[in-house]
C-alpha cells in the first residue's frame, strides 16, 4: 500500500470513526515497513490535511454543486487529500496529486467517483483564482486563510487582541518539533545528547529547562534506541517546567492528581532522585497503565498508580502530602499545533464547563496539602478563565493559602509581572502552559 493510501486509511478513520490523529498515525506507521521518508509523508499528510480542516472544505464547496454531505465519505477525504497537496504542499505537482486521488478513487471506490474526482480537481487546478484566500483580518477571514475555527479566533481577538491572535493562529500552524526529557537517573544531557545523535537525531538544548533535548529530525520513536531504552522520555519544554516549580525532594510524599500519561510524574521522580513516594492518579485504568510502563522503562519505582477521581483525593489523603500537583483537565488551547484535530473536535460550550471542575479539583486537592506544603496548579491552555481566574476563585475561598512566586524556581528567566507564569506560543515559542505555586500558610 503507498503512502496516500495509507493517509487516506487514517483520514477514514479520523472523520468516520472518531479516532485521534496521532494514535491512529502511529498505528498504521507501526504496521508498515516505510522507509523515513515515505513515512514523513505520509504524517505531512495526515497531519496537514487534518490540520487544515474547515478549510479545504471551503474550497471544497467552490467547485461542487451538490452538498458534501450527500458524496461519499471516502471521497470526500480523498478530495481533501487532493486540495491540500494541490494548495498547500508546493513541492507535490498538481497533476501528479491530481491522479494519485483519481487513483485512490478506482481503488476505494468505483469508476463513476473517479470521473468526479478527476473533475472536481482539474476545475480547482485550471481556475486557482476561485479559491483566493481571504486577506483582510476579520475574524472569518483569519479563520478560513488560518485553518481555525472562527469561534477559536473570536475567543483569541477578545482576548488578546487581533494582531496577536493572527499571530497565534499562524504559530499554531507551524510544525512543533519532538521534545525529549533527560533521564537524569539514568544520564546526563550532554551524553543524552551525543547518543541521540548517534541514533540519526539532530538536536540541540533546551533553553528553558535543563533536561530538555529538541529534536529537529529524528528516526522514527520505536526505532529509537535512547528513548526505547529508558534513557529520555517525550514531553515538551513548557510541561518539564511544572516539575520544577513543585520542586519536590527526596523522601517526600508527593500526590499527583491528574497524572497520566506520566510525563511529569516520571519527572517529579527524577527530581526526587528516586526516593520517597509518588501517588498516581487518574480515573482510567489504561492509563495508568501508561504510567507504570513509563516508569519501568525508566528505572522508576517510587510511583504508585491509583485508580481516583481527582475530586476525591482531599478525602481519602487529608493533610498527608508534602506536594500535590493538579495538572487539570482543560481545553487544551495552548497545544494547538501539537494536536492537529484537537481545534477541530472543541466545543465552545466545554470552555464555560472546565473551570468549575477545576476549581472543584483544586479544592480537594488542597484538603490533602499538610500545613507548610505546596500546592502546584498548571494547564495545558492559554485562556485565563482556566487559568488565573481559577486561582483568584480558590484564593477568595482559601485564607489558609498564599500564592508563590513561580519565578524562583524556574530554571529560566521569564519577563513576567505576576507571579503565576504564563507561556503564550507565539510570544514564548513553545506550548502554552500556565502554572501557579501555592503554599498552605495554615
Amino acid at each position: 500500500m503507498n503512502a496516500r493510501a495509507i493517509a487516506l486509511n487514517i483520514l477514514n478513520e479520523i472523520y468516520q470513526e472518531k479516532a485521534y490523529a496521532n494514535i491512529s498515525l502511529s498505528r498504521h506507521l507501526s504496521k508498515c515497513s516505510l522507509p523515513d521518508q515515505d513515512r514523513r509523508f505520509v504524517t505531512e499528510l495526515v497531519y496537514g490535511t487534518v490540520k487544515a480542516g474547515d478549510t479545504l472544505l471551503w474550497i471544497l464547496k467552490k467547485f461542487v454543486s451538490r452538498p458534501l454531505g450527500k458524496i461519499e465519505p471516502v471521497i470526500v477525504n480523498i478530495l481533501r487529500l487532493g486540495i491540500y497537496q494541490i494548495v498547500f504542499m508546493d513541492r507535490i505537482p498538481a497533476s501528479a496529486a491530481c491522479n494519485e486521488a483519481v487513483n485512490l478513487a478506482k481503488q476505494f471506490s468505483n469508476p463513476g467517483s473517479a470521473k468526479f474526482v478527476n473533475g472536481v480537481l482539474r476545475n480547482l487546478i485550471r481556475q486557482p483564482e476561485k479559491y483566493a484566500m481571504p486577506t483582510g483580518n476579520k475574524a472569518s477571514e483569519i479563520s478560513v486563510r488560518e485553518q481555525h475555527p472562527l469561534w477559536f479566533v473570536k475567543k483569541f481577538i477578545h482576548t488578546f487582541g487581533s494582531e496577536a491572535a493572527l499571530a497565534l493562529c499562524r504559530f499554531n500552524n507551524t510544525n512543533a518539533p519532538l521534545v525529549l526529557r533527560t533521564n537524569t537517573l539514568k544520564i546526563s544531557r550532554s551524553e543524552l545528547m551525543n547518543e541521540l545523535a548517534k541514533s540519526g537525531c539532530e538536536v540541540s538544548p533546551s533553553a528553558l529547562t535543563p533536561e530538555g533535548i529538541i529534536c529537529q529530525s529524528h528516526p522514527a520513536l520505536n526505532k529509537l534506541l535512547p528513548l526505547q531504552n529508558g534513557l529520555a522520555q517525550v514531553q515538551d519544554e513548557s510541561s518539564m517546567l511544572v516539575a520544577h516549580v513543585l520542586d519536590p525532594q527526596p523522601n517526600e510524599f508527593i500526590i499527583d492528581t491528574c497524572s497520566a500519561p506520566g510525563g511529569k510524574t516520571t519527572h517529579i521522580a527524577a527530581l526526587m532522585q528516586n526516593k520517597g513516594t509518588i501517588i498516581a492518579g487518574d480515573i482510567y485504568e489504561h492509563k495508568l497503565k501508561l504510567i507504570k510502563e513509563n516508569a519501568e522503562r525508566l528505572g522508576i519505582d517510587i510511583i504508585k498508580t491509583q485508580l481516583l477521581d481527582a475530586r476525591k483525593v482531599g478525602d481519602l489523603y487529608p493533610l498527608k502530602a508534602d506536594r500535590v500537583l493538579v495538572d487539570a483537565p482543560c481545553s487544551g488551547l495552548g497545544v494547538l499545533r501539537r494536536k492537529p484535530d484537537s481545534r477541530w473536535n472543541k466545543t465552545e460550550e466545554l470552555l464555560g464547563e472546565l473551570p468549575p471542575l477545576q476549581l472543584e479539583i483544586l479544592h480537594s486537592a488542597a484538603r490533602a496539602v499538610k500545613t507548610g506544603g505546596v500546592l502546584v496548579y498548571s494547564t495545558c491552555t492559554i485562556m485565563p478563565e482556566e487559568n488565573q481566574q481559577v486561582i483568584e476563585a480558590f484564593l477568595a475561598a482559601r485564607p489558609d493559602f498564599m500564592l508563590d512566586d513561580v519565578h524562583k524556581y524556574l530554571p529560566f528567566k521569564h519577563k513576567s509581572k505576576t507571579k503565576t507564569l504564563q507561556l503564550l506560543p507565539h510570544i514564548d515559542h513553545t506550548d502554552g502552559f500556565f502554572i501557579a505555586r501555592l503554599i498552605r500558610k495554615f
